[in-house]
């Protein structure tokens, strides 16, 4: 009996010692090693894994968004009753949380077989699903939750979910019912809302923040200086920098300073935060030496910032050395690229990218392909960055068919941006047939394609086909303004209409736009005139479309002719608050306040809502009277 007792003890202390080396594993990211470890402590049979051997091994699973190894374990703890033990059971649901497949069944099945919840399993279970894309379900999950289990982190789970899910204004809501309901709300709460607001909310948030004490937690005073920078308002940024304690900046602080000053153009302002950076005694961190090198405008200078990233420990750095290759290459300095290229051990597919594209921009073809080649023989694959830049630096047409090809066989054909690059290669080289091929063929295209295509046919000469063929695109205009002069303008206008395109209300309002750039002198015109006003007659719908008519009373105002301006507004069918605006702003330039003020009135009378362009307007034309 005592033998056995001994035994039992033995194994006891043998499990405890394997489960410490299980989460050791965990903590130092060694995922893989934990689970042959899981594996090892499985096959001796006379030790049985207990809760805590599981839920390890299941973290590391969840790291490592291995499904497959986290299903035999949720098997075996259903199989032994371990997995009603409430660690085991958060583990398994944050294992299929964090999968990101779309699992939802397995979130469920898990989050239903833990008996009592706790403040863990909501929070895993709402970011979870926001994260999935499963956001009725969260919702379901959130409304039947009692108000006093909506602790602040559970609010917090819905909030950021719905933020970094794109939906801001719902998050900002639900910021607002936490507060009405006296949940309360910790630093990540504002810190979570700043991510995702604007100005006007981000100043109130601001405000709360400053009153509720939050201005001493680092994480909220760097969301706060970010999310100055992301509207551009340089000056509260560094206001809030200046306004705390030395003890509240930590090295993401400055670096959210550096990133945000680099961001908006004042790259030697960054190099001054991050020599008050040293100053403080914090340590810069790659994230600081990246934003450097991307915003130095200067070869000496970015030699020592390379040099002291090198310095301080990030010479093998694999984002460092990328941020560093891609500034020597903006140095035209590709010697230096290289030797950083080559001196890095640990590649990854944004170095051989930012080593193709250093070549592209050097306009070296064959040395761009030669190093794509060596990406292939690495055993990376390539991306749309690596297509642009090869179809950047290509010479020969021949060469844009080899990429085209190795496009097709990537299946990148389908990726908009890659398709906007080989519209721009083949246009380069003169194939404005291919060209156009790509672009009738792209599943989806954005202003950059048709740029792309209408540039395309104007560097090749082919001004008619191109207009013709792209007069739905505002930039038709461009090729308008290329024409001899102002009577070209209004053949070619002509020829729209003739050809049927004049009911195009963004090909009307564009060439309106461009009568009106060109002044009161198409009035003054007899000849010039006369056409003008043929083409409206022979449209025999002059008020084809409410923005065309708009334009039209836009234009009327610019060329300083108000009455035919206010003329065209009462005749208009219709009216919206852009045709009101465009009036009251009429009345405004000819600083006829009376007209503006009554003109308002109308527009409240019809209940059209005004804009702050309608006050300003309003206001401008007082001020002038």
């Amino acid at each position: 009996m005592t033998a056995v007792t001994e035994s039992a003890k033995t194994q006891q202390l043998l499990l405890l010692k394997l489960n410490r080396q299980l989460a050791s594993f965990s903590r130092s990211n060694q995922y893989k090693h934990a689970l042959h470890l899981f594996d090892e402590i499985h096959s001796l049979h006379r030790l049985k894994p207990d809760p805590y051997t599981l839920s390890s091994t299941l973290t590391a699973c969840a790291h490592l968004r291995d499904t497959a190894f986290g299903s035999q374990l949720h098997a075996h703890a259903t199989k032994s009753g371990l997995n009603t033990h409430l660690h085991v059971a958060n583990t398994l649901l944050s294992l299929y949380s964090k999968a990101g497949r779309g699992d939802i069944a397995s979130v469920k099945r898990a989050f239903g077989e833990i008996r009592n919840p706790d403040v863990y399993s909501y929070t895993t279970l709402l970011s979870g699903c926001n994260k999935m894309g499963y956001v009725a379900y969260a919702w379901e999950v959130f409304d039947k939750m009692q108000e006093r289990e909506r602790s602040v982190t559970v609010w917090n789970a819905m909030i950021t979910g719905r933020v970094e899910g794109g939906s801001e204004e719902v998050g900002f809501g639900l910021f607002r019912e936490m507060r009405r309901l006296g949940a309360g709300c910790d630093g990540y709460s504002f810190s979570s809302v700043l991510s995702g607001c604007g100005w006007d909310f981000g100043r109130q948030v601001h405000s709360l923040v400053i009153k509720e004490g939050f201005l001493a937690r680092s994480s909220v005073v760097n969301a706060l200086i970010t999310m100055c920078f992301n509207v551009a308002n340089v000056m509260d940024a560094y206001s809030v920098f200046e306004q705390v304690e030395d003890s509240v900046r930590d090295e993401v602080t400055y670096n959210a300073m550096i990133d945000g000053l680099t961001s908006v153009g004042r790259g030697e302002e960054a190099l001054d935060m991050f020599r008050k950076m040293l100053g403080a005694s914090l340590r810069p961190t790659e994230s600081t030496f990246v934003s450097l090198m991307s915003s130095c405008s200067f070869a000496r200078v970015g030699f020592q910032i390379h040099a002291q990233a090198m310095k301080v420990g990030f010479g093998a750095c694999t984002s460092v050395s990328n941020a560093a290759i891609t500034m020597y290459a903006t140095f035209e300095d590709l010697r230096a690229a290289i030797m950083v290229f080559e001196g890095l051990e640990d590649k990854d597919v944004v170095s051989w990218n930012s080593m193709i594209s250093s070549y592209a921009q050097g306009s070296a073809g064959q040395p761009t392909m030669l190093a794509y080649l060596g990406m292939q023989r690495a055993g990376f694959e390539p991306d749309e960055y690596t297509f642009g830049s090869l179809l950047a630096s290509s010479e020969f047409v021949e060469t844009v068919e080899m990429v085209h090809a190795l496009v097709l066989s990537n299946g990148f054909i389908a990726n908009i941006h890659v398709c906007n690059a080989l519209i721009s290669a083949y246009s380069k080289h003169g194939n404005m047939n291919k060209a156009y091929q790509v672009f009738s063929e792209m599943f989806a295209r954005n202003l950059i394609s048709w740029n792309a295509v209408m540039s395309g046919f104007l560097l090749n000469g082919l001004w008619i086909l191109g207009l013709e063929l792209f007069s739905k695109l505002l930039i038709v205009l461009t090729a308008c303004t290329c024409l001899e002069d102002l009577y070209g303008a209004l053949q070619f206008h002509a020829k729209l209409i003739k050809d049927g395109f004049h009911h195009n209300c963004h090909v009307g309002s564009g060439l309106i736009d461009l009568y009106a750039m060109s002044g009161a002198p198409i009035f003054h015109l007899p000849f010039q005139e006369k056409q003008f006003h043929a083409i409206g007659n022979e449209t025999r719908d002059p008020f084809y479309c409410i923005s065309v008519n708009n334009a039209f009373v836009a234009m009327h105002a610019k060329c300083g002719n108000l009455q035919d301006a206010r003329k065209l507004f009462d005749r208009m069918p219709e009216h919206n608050t852009v045709s009101l605006n465009s009036m009251v702003a009429a009345y405004a330039q000819h600083r006829i306040g009376l007209g503006s003020l009554k003109l308002f009135e109308q527009m409240l009378e019809a209940g059209t809502a005004p804009t702050s362009i309608t006050f300003v307007s309003v206001l401008s034309a007082c001020a002038h009277t």
